[in-house]
Order: structure tokens, then sequence, then C-alpha cells
């Protein structure tokens, strides 16, 4: 007998666990990031990795800025993983402990550790379950791993992203180290980078119809000592013009 989840059945256990409407804005982007994280989790070939959950924990507060209400998105998260069968705590606990090291690790530092040519007794039982990946010849590659291995060095070295060549250089070296396909990870980085601009855009321009609308209703009331509020100001997928649905995950 098949017992393997289905979608239907990961998007039922979420909206089980979080059951309040998801802002219409980022409806798009929790779905798509659910279904990837089910289509790997049911994969036979998949495994948890320290670096998977970097790249899941970064999307995710990546995309899901200024989401409002706040208090919503921690719910939002744990639903996230406890709808594929995960632990959002440990997802939480190994991204936090990876990227502390990694910002406090130079580049050249990073390469070594990655290599195993270095130990941090911090986080040396993450060292194996990276050091595994290299020699696993079915190991499940995913665009959340690579989003993990992007917040490494972006994290360890923030200029040294920003540059094409240094950049380009780097992950070269990390693709060859874990023995994953550097011109997986390069398309799928750009893809990536190109979606936050997008949603960074999104908000941006979200910011800007709230402020102008808020000056207008300033402009048109007259001052009494009665305060002005806007109903938008909680929930930016009211707003008007709003880009909504315009941001995919993972298009």
């Amino acid at each position: 007998m098949n017992n393997v989840r289905t979608v239907s059945d990961t998007k039922r256990a979420f909206y089980t666990s979080h059951t309040r409407p998801i802002n219409t804005i980022y409806r798009r982007v929790v779905e798509e990031l659910m279904v990837e994280m089910h289509l790997l989790s049911v994969n036979v070939d998949f495994n948890y990795n320290p670096i998977y959950a970097l790249g899941v924990v970064t999307a995710f507060e990546r995309f899901m800025q200024g989401y409002q209400p706040e208090k919503d998105k921690e719910s939002i998260f744990n639903a996230l993983c406890q709808a594929v069968e995960g632990d959002p705590q440990q997802y939480r606990q190994d991204a936090e402990r990876l990227g502390l090291f990694a910002k406090n690790a130079s580049n050249t530092e990073l390469m070594a550790w990655l290599r195993g040519e270095s130990h941090k007794e911090e986080v040396g039982d993450l060292q194996q379950q990276i050091r595994a990946i290299a020699h696993n010849p079915n190991f499940k590659y995913s665009r959340l791993f690579a989003i993990g291995v992007f917040s490494l060095l972006e994290l360890s070295d923030p200029a040294l992203v920003k540059d094409e060549k240094q950049r380009v250089e780097a992950l070269k070296n990390i693709a060859a180290t874990l023995n994953i396909s550097e011109d997986k990870l390069n398309k799928d980085l750009e893809l990536y980078r190109a979606n936050v601009d997008k949603m960074e855009q999104a908000l941006a321009t979200i910011a800007d119809i709230l402020s102008a609308d808020r000056k207008k209703r300033q402009q048109l009331t007259p001052d009494k000592g009665i305060a002005v509020t806007t109903p938008d100001s909680e929930d930016p997928s009211q707003a008007p013009g709003s880009p909504q649905d315009k941001t995919p995950f993972g298009s």
C-alpha cells in the first residue's frame, strides 16, 4: 500500500496547524515554499541537513519580511515545518548555529571548515552532516539547499557576494567541495536573487502607497484633535494598487 503523503495531505496539515488567514501578498510565497518542502520530504534520496535548514529559514525570512500581523510569522513557519513532519525548533537552531559560525568566519575559514580541514567545537556535529553530502552519490540537491549555501557566503563576507567574479569563484569552490552541480547552483541562486529584488521592490511600493494615502487623509481631514488612522496600515494586502501575488517564491 502506498502511504506516501500527498501535497493535499501537507496543505491540510498546514492549515490545521495555522488557522488564521494568510495575508494575500504572501499566500503564494507560503504555498510554493510548502510544496517545495513537501516534494523534498517525500523523496527517497532526501536527507535533512543544516545547510538546507539555513536555506529554509533564510528564504522564509526574506520573502516574509514586512508580513502583518508580525506575530503570525512564527505560527506560519512552525506550521510549514510540521506539515512536512519536520521539527521547526531544529530548523531554527541549526540555521542559527550555522549562520552564527559563518558570520564569525572569513571566507577562507569557511571553505576550510566545509572541506573538513579545520574543526570548530561549536558546530562540530553539523560539520559531519555537511561532509557526508560530498560522499553521498544520491544526495538530493535542492534550490533551498542552494539558498543555504548563498547564505553562508553572504554571512561570512557580504562584500564578496556583491562582487560577481568573487561570488562565482566562491560558489565554484563550494560546488566542488560538496560535489554538487555548479551550473544548477548558479542558476538557482540567480533566480533567488532576482526574486528577492522583486519582493523588496514590492514592499517599497506598498510602503510608498501607504505613506501617500496617510498624507492624503491627513490633508483632507480638518484638524479637530481627532487622530486619523488608515485601515490598511495593518494589512498591506489591502493597500490600493498593492502588487498582489506578483512575486512568487520560485518564479
